[in-house]
């Protein structure tokens, strides 16, 4: 397909077709976002009745871990685009697709089977970065065994990483799997729990030598025609963000930083996101030391982080997206200062209930989004809260506030725990 020179109608033999890959919070927005645009969307995910699956067209159960199986449903659906929303994927079978197309259709892959393949794996992205493009990352080794970790860490034919160090399975997402290590003694648990918590079960880990930054940001960053009908590179405002444990939950827009490290940051997600190609937005994760700034990981996609784009931009991340990869012009300026808060789960069940929604949307400038997930964990990203106001220390206030009026419950009928 390409640039779309046009689009057509769903459902119609005219139909623009796009395959959304993974259907949580973040491709439900995505999805909203193409709809709008005219597209016919098809939502494929691991389990029925995930958040894309409840506005897509239509939806598809697949293990796509399955390569045969992705292969199969691309043939059935022949869609334009295929645009990948999760880690956990077949991307050696979106390689081949790529090459070879699928039972004589040939979709575009979302920015490109390869960019999806190096993301998926730690180990792809980073030498990618380190080793190839020669980017400043913290200092790193891979291991497949406990043995071989704790060699990586003390140091035998090469320097050890030493400690304190972040052990990390090298196929994860929102930071499962991930521990920082600051002693001997909590190695073997940091192991253990990197290989019940990635993404495809045990296997090989990076180790890291823990880096002591000031903060950490997203530098979203947009692949897109432009005006001369090239394809350019665009930034969104710098995004500060709170992790616990490798998972977010809380960011805020723009975040203040020096010229000389804003400059810096920038040139490493120019630097990235144009070897791995193609159109879409790119979540760029780099640390901050004044104005040192270090690679730490890239998404080929929407990031969580900037959930905080839906109050701050005149187009969300989400709505970048859904324009870089059908060709259209995009505008990634900041409209006003913002702030976005998690709400968890709280509790274990199927289908859970939330009280105190008028309470949060009392506080000045929010809004809610709930995700819609079928099932909640104590952890589970339920849902996010986000406001504006005139700086972003006043917006965090007001997105933690309202994030913390959100009470998930037991739904009604269903015994309380």
């Amino acid at each position: 397909m390409g640039i779309a020179k046009r689009i057509g109608t769903p459902l119609s033999p005219s139909a623009t077709k796009v395959m959304l890959l993974g259907c949580g919070e973040l491709g439900k927005e995505v999805i909203i976002a193409l709809q709008r645009l005219g597209c016919e969307v098809i939502g494929v995910d691991r389990y029925p009745d995930a958040p894309g699956m409840q506005v897509a067209h239509r939806s598809h159960v697949v293990n796509m871990t399955d390569g045969a199986a992705l292969r199969a449903l691309i043939a059935q659906e022949k869609p334009a685009l295929v645009v990948p929303e999760i880690e956990a994927i077949a991307t050696a079978a979106l390689v081949e697709m790529e090459r070879e197309g699928v039972a004589g259709h040939f979709p575009e892959f979302i920015p490109t089977a390869r960019a999806a393949q190096l993301t998926m794996n730690r180990e792809g992205i980073r030498r990618l970065a380190a080793e190839e493009l020669g980017l400043a990352t913290s200092p790193y080794q891979f291991a497949d065994t406990l043995t071989e970790l704790q060699a990586a860490i003390d140091g035998s034919d090469k320097p050890g990483i030493g400690y304190p160090c972040v052990i990390k399975p090298v196929m994860s997402s929102s930071g499962k799997g991930q521990s920082l290590v600051k002693s001997a003694a909590e190695v073997q648990q940091a192991w253990d729990y990197s290989q019940a918590a990635g993404r495809v079960g045990a296997g090989r880990v990076i180790v890291e030598g823990f880096i002591d930054f000031d903060y950490e940001i997203t530098q979203l960053t947009v692949r897109a025609v432009g005006a001369a009908g090239e394809v350019e590179t665009f930034f969104c405002e710098p995004i500060g963000h709170v992790q616990v444990n490798g998972d977010y939950v809380e960011s805020w827009q723009p975040m203040a930083m020096t010229p000389v490290a804003l400059h810096k940051s920038r040139e490493i997600a120019r630097a990235v996101t144009s070897n791995l190609g193609g159109r879409g937005i790119f979540g760029v994760e780099l640390f901050v030391k004044g104005d040192l700034v270090w690679f730490s990981e890239v998404s080929p996609r929407p990031h969580d982080t900037g959930l905080v784009t839906l109050a701050t931009q005149r187009l969300s991340e989400f709505e970048l997206h859904a324009r870089a990869i059908l060709g259209l012009p995009v505008d990634a300026g900041l409209r006003r200062p913002g702030a976005s808060a998690v709400i968890y789960g709280g509790l274990e069940e199927q289908g859970i209930a939330f009280e105190g929604v008028a309470e949060a949307l009392q506080v000045p400038e929010s809004d809610l989004r709930l995700f819609g997930k079928p099932e909640s964990f104590v952890k589970r990203r339920m849902g996010v809260a986000v406001a504006n106001a005139d700086t972003t220390d006043e917006a965090r206030r007001r997105a933690k506030l309202a994030a913390s009026r959100v009470k998930p419950v037991s739904a009604p009928g269903k015994p309380t725990a």
